[in-house]
């Protein structure tokens, strides 16, 4: 009944649906509140701000997905909250703030990943870590060997962490240096929950891409309370797409168009790669989960601590992704979506590029979805059906859609909202693929040999696809993909 109301209060006149972007005045204020004082665990750069997730669903979007797949999706949500206010790690990083670690996460004991004997050679090599002094808080030294097996020679790796650059509601991201080799690493810190399905090691384990942030190794630690922590090893990027996004908004500009070109363009690259190679679904696609080197402006994917394999037939929970990019299928309730839910989220990232803002900045799951049929207009009883077969209400006002020309100012280029278009649809099987959204032709700048980055370098690899990525690929699309200078 809240959505009908909802619904019929924009039909009715009381909320303007004529100009999309006339209410993001009064939203964007909100929206910097919001991101002001929250702060990230899914950005390992100095970002101290998660933007516009829901604070409930960023507590429970860490892949601890109950063992017993269950249909039953609020029973799933509950269990989720529960284990949320039972961590309450979030309330005490925030009156600790960015400086320090949290008394739990001091007297680390390392132990030995035992289990773990599988994988990549240098991470299969772990062996027991020795922490020296209270643990990981800043000026700390965390020694790790690698090595040792097979007749290789242990070796011991050591990082000091610096300090802490993200927290959440299961640990912290800090930054470390490695006194052997003086390279920054970012360490991810997260409470392990024996309830809880944890896939995140499990999956960064099989990465290895340019647009994908890369796992350099991984060790456990414990508390005093034996409490279990994860502790991921990851490459140290220092911007996030949100906060180069911030910078342009606070010096009233938009991002230059060749870096949304890349940006967009990598971030699709890398989803094929997720999707199609490692078939696995990221399932919080969002500005601060991507990375950006500010100098080459290569981006990285990054927090897996959401993603999962969708298995045909097995229900997944429907309470997932950052707000303001979740897809319909899941506000709609849908436990058998695809991977098309990323492919919405690359949208509506492509969407706020372009426009400075958010498109769909809804207050609550359920103005989420006001937000989006503000769009797109009311879904017919098909794309609903095509979003979530086991919706049975139907009953909503007929809003028509508001034309995509009229959502963006008039020199936005035609390719960049048709490539919108065709990834902010309804029906999940209507949306474009990965691939195909790096063969648009919004990207052809990006495929001219003489294109160079704004600062006169040359742009970073985009076309070095090895033959996994170009599985199934039809030869038209691989001739579009790769131009003639790349080949070769």
């Amino acid at each position: 009944m809240h959505v009908m109301r909802r619904l019929k209060s924009i039909a009715s006149g009381r909320s303007s649906v004529s100009d999309p972007g006339g209410d993001f005045v009064t939203k964007r204020v909100k929206v910097d509140k919001e991101t002001e004082q929250t702060s990230s665990m899914g950005s390992h750069s100095v970002d101290k701000s998660t933007g516009p997730a829901d604070l409930d669903q960023q507590m429970a979007s860490s892949s601890m997905e109950t063992d017993a797949s269950t249909s039953d999706v609020s029973s799933i949500t509950k269990n989720e909250k529960s284990h949320m206010s039972s961590a309450s790690l979030n309330a005490k990083t925030e009156k600790l703030g960015f400086d320090q670690l949290p008394k739990e996460m001091h007297e680390m004991k390392i132990r030995d990943d035992k289990a773990e004997n599988h994988g990549d050679k240098t991470l299969q090599d772990m062996e027991a870590a020795v922490v020296n002094g209270n643990g990981a808080e800043t000026g700390q030294i965390i020694a790790t060997t690698v090595g040792g097996r097979n007749g290789q020679p242990k070796q011991t790796v050591s990082y000091v962490a610096e300090r802490v650059v993200g927290t959440g509601s299961f640990g912290v991201v800090f930054q470390a240096k490695c006194l052997e080799t003086g390279e920054l690493v970012a360490i991810k810190k997260v409470l392990q929950d024996k309830r809880y399905k944890n896939r995140e090691l499990q999956i960064m384990r099989l990465f290895d891409h340019p647009n994908v942030v890369q796992l350099k190794h991984f060790f456990y630690s414990t508390t005093e309370k034996d409490e279990v922590y994860l502790n991921l090893v990851l490459e140290y990027v220092s911007e996030t797409v949100y906060r180069i996004e911030k910078q342009y908004s606070r010096m009233n500009q938009h991002i230059p168009l060749i870096c949304v070109q890349l940006y967009t363009y990598q971030i699709c690259r890398a989803l094929s790669y997720v999707h199609n190679v490692i078939g696995v679904c990221h399932r919080d696609i969002k500005p601060q989960n991507l990375l950006v080197n500010p100098h080459t402006h290569q981006l990285k994917i990054c927090d897996f601590g959401s993603a999962k394999k969708l298995v045909p037939g097995e229900p997944n929970i429907a309470y997932i992704c950052s707000r303001y990019y979740r897809a319909p299928e899941l506000i709609f309730g849908a436990t058998e979506y695809t991977t098309a839910i990323d492919m919405w989220s690359a949208g509506c990232v492509l969407a706020e590029l372009l426009l400075g803002q958010p498109l769909f900045p809804g207050e609550s799951g359920v103005d989420q979805l006001v937000e989006v049929i503000k769009v797109l207009g009311t879904p017919t009883r098909e794309e609903i059906k095509c979003m979530n077969p086991n919706y049975t209400e139907f009953k909503f006002p007929q809003i028509k859609t508001h034309p995509w020309h009229k959502v963006f100012h008039k020199r936005m280029p035609p390719e960049a909202v048709d490539l919108v278009s065709r990834l902010l649809q309804y029906s999940p099987n209507l949306r474009c693929t990965a691939l195909e959204a790096c063969a648009h032709n919004f990207f052809d700048d990006l495929r001219d040999p003489n294109t160079r980055l704004p600062n006169g370098q040359p742009l970073p690899p985009l076309f070095d696809f090895t033959s996994q990525e170009l599985v199934g690929a039809c030869p038209e699309l691989v001739q579009r993909l790769i131009p003639e200078h790349a080949k070769k």
